[in-house]
């Protein structure tokens, strides 16, 4: 699977989807530190990456454009520590790469996840 990360995530995330044996990368290894998040989703689309970040508005930005991809992880865990969301990242490859895959927003809170398929209805 490959996986680009947003500021907010710590470049350890990408190291550790690395050792996993997934193509990942970071906004900040990459330049685009400052890049406006409908170009990281767009950037995303267009590799076939899923977004890792913090920021809620990824998921708004996916819920009104009516995409199916790409796909975005939510991490809003009070520990934004690499350490913890390593944990919560391999728990989300461990039980919802098929989501990630078809399209979807997962959102990652202490012992939740909510996966919404993309593309988000009008009723969801």
């Amino acid at each position: 699977m490959k996986f680009l990360a947003d500021m907010g995530i710590s470049p350890d995330a990408v190291l550790f989807l690395r050792q996993l044996g997934h193509d990942a990368v970071h906004l900040h290894e990459l330049g685009l530190d400052r890049l406006p998040d409908p170009q990281i989703l767009k950037m995303a689309r267009d590799e076939d990456r899923v977004v890792l970040t913090h920021d809620l508005d990824f998921g708004d930005l996916m819920a009104a454009s009516g995409d199916v991809l790409p796909s975005v992880v939510i991490f809003r865990l009070r520990n934004m520590g690499p350490l913890n969301v390593n944990r919560y990242l391999q728990s989300v490859l461990d039980q919802h790469s098929g989501d990630l895959v078809q399209g979807a927003i997962l959102t990652v809170t202490e012992g939740h996840s909510r996966v919404r398929s993309l593309p988000i209805a009008d009723n969801d």
